[in-house]
């Protein structure tokens, strides 16, 4: 940030990049795994507004919290391990990474709203800027961007 005084800028020392907040958390995929994500999830929308001043309202936060209850919830029923949740934020979008242990990548269906279940990447898809979905040495890892402002 500068300041302005008669026509003079002035640096103020604050100007300088910041790291995104950034936090994961490991579940073992245990009954309650699912709600501790969302938990995570929103205490770390909680860090954001404190930590970045994000301005962050009701339904952008419901928004990230859909996706990472849709991608946690997908890799809880179709991953024979652990997964990773790992969540990166600034003032306006969160990433979404979940890792799990295996390769098999998420299929999106077509829209069809006569079907009943699958449509959880429909969803992501929907809700995220970017959705990318790639093997990795130790599975898989699903990665969404959240945009936190009004679209």
């Amino acid at each position: 940030m500068t300041e302005h005084l008669g026509g003079a800028v002035i640096p103020t020392g604050f100007d300088v990049p910041v790291e995104p907040l950034r936090r994961a958390a490991h579940y073992t995929g245990e009954p309650g795994s699912i709600a501790a994500a969302r938990a995570f999830t929103a205490q770390f929308v909680d860090q954001l507004r404190t930590e970045w001043c994000a301005m962050i309202g009701d339904r952008a936060r419901d928004e990230l919290m859909l996706v990472v209850s849709e991608l946690v919830t997908n890799a809880d029923r179709h991953s024979n391990g652990p997964y990773v949740l790992d969540l990166e934020g600034t003032d306006t979008a969160v990433t979404v990474c979940v890792y799990d242990s295996s390769v098999a990548l998420p299929l999106r269906f077509p829209r069809d709203p006569t079907r009943i279940g699958r449509h959880g990447l429909e969803i992501v898809h929907a809700l995220a800027t970017e959705v990318r979905c790639e093997v990795v040495p130790v599975g898989k890892r699903v990665r969404a961007v959240v945009p936190l402002q009004a679209r």
